[in-house]
C-alpha cells in the first residue's frame, strides 16, 4: 500500500472509544480536553449566526448557541503564517520575527525555543495533535513534530502555492509553470513526506479526510487529556470538496466548501458526544483571517465590516469565533467585548495548570471573558495591528479603532473575480489618521479623529510604547524586544 493509500485508510478508519495503550492521566473537570478549530480566509458573516447566505451551518450553530459568540475577536495579522504564529505561540507575530505568508522556498519558519500551544499542552501530560495545515515552516525543524504535537498531518503551506496558481496556470508548460510560480505540495505525517505530489483530487479530500482524522484521534484519546488543533486547509482558494458536496449550496462552491467544513465540525462533536467528552473539552472555532475579496464568488463575505484579508481594516481581522465549554462558558451568549489569538495560549495555561512560557509573550488570560464573570472586561487594554513587515497600521482600544496613515489594498470600485480567477486589487488606496468608534460604527465609515483629539493623543502615545518595544517601519522607529525566527540548519 503506497503512503496515500495509507493515509486514507487511517483516515476513514472507525475508531472506537477507548483507552491509549499507555496509563492514561486522570481526566477531571478541571483539565479539560481543548480542541481549535482553525480555517483558513473565512470571513466574519460565513457563519449562519452572523448572517451567512446561500449555505447552511448547523454545526457551527449548536456550537453558538451551547456556547458564547464573540463578535469581536481578533487575529493579529491578516495573514495566514503570521496568524497561526500568534495562535500557537500567545505573541504578536513580529515580535517573534515572522511576517506575512511563508513560501515554498523561505528557510525561516518557527523558533525552536517559543513554546507552542501543543508544548504547554504536553507539559501538562495531554495528548496532542494537528491535521490541515501547518504554514509555519516546511523543513523538517519546522514541523508540528518538533514543536509538540504527538501526531501530525497535512500541507506545510497554503493550498494555492502549487503549479496550479491561478496567476501561472495559463502556461502549457509544467516546468516552465514550476519554474516561474510554486513546486508541487507535499503531505506530511509527522516528520515524514506522506505524498510527494498533491493533485487535485487529493485536495477534494482534504476538509473529509482532515476532519474524519480529527474525529478518530478525539475516540482514541478518550481516557486521557487531549489537545486537537483542527486547521482546515480551505475555503482558502483554489476551492475544493468532495465530489458529493459539489452543488449542496445555494451559494454555489464556496458555500459547499464551508457546508463541508461544518460536517467536519459536526464529526468532531459527534466524536466529543459519544465519548461522553462534551461536558470536558473547551472547543473554540474561529478562522485566521477574513476573506480573499478579490476572488468574488470563491471568497466570503464579511457582512457589515471593511475590506477583506491583508488589510487591518475590520473584514481583515475580525473574525468568526465560537467557544462552548458546558456548564464554563454561557450558553446561547454573544459577546461584543474584544479578545484576540495572542489571548487563547495564556488562557488555556491558565485552565490546565499549566506555566506560562518563559520567553516573554503577549496574549493575556480571557477566562473571566470567556465564564462571562461580573464585571469582566478585555483581557487587553489594547489591541496592536501589524502588517507587511513590522507596519503598525492600527490598534483598538475598548470601543476605538485608530488607523495610521498607511497604503493598502481595496476592492471598493474594483471588479470582483469568478470561478475561482482573481480580479484586481486596488493597491493606491491610502488611509491616514483616522478614528472609529466600532460599537456604533462597525464599517469604519465616519471618521471622528478631529472631533475627538485627546483620544487620538492618548492612543498614539500608546503606540509609541508599543514601537519602542516592537517597532514599526512605518515610523522607522527599531524595537528592543524583537526575537529573530528559525532558520534552517545546514548539516
Amino acid at each position: 500500500m503506497n503512503c496515500k493509500a495509507l493515509l486514507l485508510a487511517l483516515a476513514l478508519c472507525p475508531v472506537a472509544c477507548r483507552a491509549v495503550d499507555h496509563a492514561p492521566q486522570t481526566q477531571g473537570a478541571d483539565r479539560p480536553n481543548i480542541v481549535i478549530i482553525f480555517t483558513d480566509d473565512q470571513g466574519w458573516a460565513d457563519i449562519g449566526t452572523q448572517g451567512a447566505e446561500g449555505f447552511q451551518t448547523p454545526h457551527l450553530d449548536r456550537l453558538a448557541a451551547e456556547g458564547t459568540r464573540f463578535s469581536s475577536f481578533y487575529v493579529a495579522q491578516p495573514v495566514c503564517s503570521a496568524s497561526r504564529l500568534a495562535l500557537l505561540t500567545g505573541c504578536y507575530p513580529n515580535r517573534l520575527g515572522m511576517h506575512g505568508a511563508i513560501g515554498p522556498r523561505a528557510k525561516h519558519g518557527i523558533h525552536g525555543e517559543e513554546t507552542t500551544l501543543a508544548e504547554l499542552c504536553k507539559s501538562r501530560g495531554y495528548a496532542t495533535a494537528m491535521f490541515g495545515k501547518w504554514h509555519l515552516g516546511y523543513q523538517e525543524q519546522f514541523l508540528p513534530a518538533h514543536h509538540g504535537f504527538d501526531e501530525s498531518s497535512g500541507i506545510p503551506y497554503s493550498n494555492d502555492m502549487w503549479p496550479w496558481h491561478p496567476a501561472y496556470v495559463h502556461i502549457s508548460d509544467p516546468m516552465e509553470r514550476r519554474k516561474k510560480g510554486y513546486p508541487d505540495i507535499f503531505t506530511f505525517e509527522g516528520t515524514a513526506i506522506a505524498d510527494p505530489v498533491v493533485t487535485a483530487e487529493d485536495q477534494m479530500r482534504f476538509t473529509t479526510d482532515f476532519g474524519d482524522r480529527a474525529a478518530a484521534f478525539v475516540r482514541s484519546h478518550a481516557q486521557e487529556p487531549f489537545f486537537l488543533y483542527l486547521a482546515h486547509p480551505m475555503p482558502h482558494v483554489p476551492l475544493f470538496t468532495a465530489e458529493a458536496s459539489v452543488g449542496r449550496s445555494e451559494q454555489g462552491a464556496y458555500g459547499d466548501v464551508i457546508e463541508e467544513i461544518d460536517d467536519s465540525v459536526g464529526k468532531v462533536l459527534k466524536a466529543l458526544d459519544d465519548c461522553d467528552l462534551a461536558e470536558k473539552t473547551l472547543v473554540l472555532f474561529t478562522s485566521d483571517n477574513g476573506p480573499w475579496l478579490n476572488y468574488g464568488d470563491h471568497a466570503g463575505s464579511v457582512g457589515p465590516l471593511r475590506e477583506g484579508k491583508g488589510t487591518t481594516f475590520e473584514g481583515g481581522v475580525r473574525v468568526p469565533c465560537l467557544v462552548r465549554y458546558p456548564g464554563h462558558v454561557p450558553a446561547g451568549r454573544v459577546s461584543s467585548t474584544p479578545w484576540m489569538t495572542i489571548d487563547v495560549l495564556p488562557t488555556v495555561a491558565g485552565l490546565i495548570g499549566a506555566g506560562l512560557p518563559e520567553r516573554v509573550i503577549d496574549g493575556k488570560n480571557a477566562w473571566p471573558l470567556l465564564a462571562g464573570e461580573p464585571g469582566a472586561t478585555s483581557p487587553q487594554a489594547s489591541y496592536f495591528f501589524y502588517y507587511h513587515r513590522n507596519h503598525l497600521e492600527a490598534m483598538r482600544s475598548g470601543p476605538w479603532k485608530l488607523h495610521f496613515p498607511h497604503g493598502y489594498r481595496s476592492m471598493v470600485g474594483q471588479t470582483p473575480g469568478s470561478g475561482g480567477t482573481p480580479g484586481k486589487y486596488d493597491y493606491g488606496a491610502k488611509t491616514g489618521v483616522e478614528l472609529y468608534n466600532l460599537e456604533v460604527d462597525m464599517a469604519e465609515s465616519e471618521n471622528l479623529a478631529a472631533q475627538y483629539p485627546e483620544v487620538v493623543a492618548s492612543m498614539t502615545a500608546e503606540a509609541n510604547g508599543m514601537r519602542a518595544r516592537l517597532g514599526d517601519k512605518l515610523t522607522g522607529v527599531e524595537g528592543s524586544e524583537n526575537r529573530e525566527p528559525g532558520r534552517v540548519t545546514e548539516d
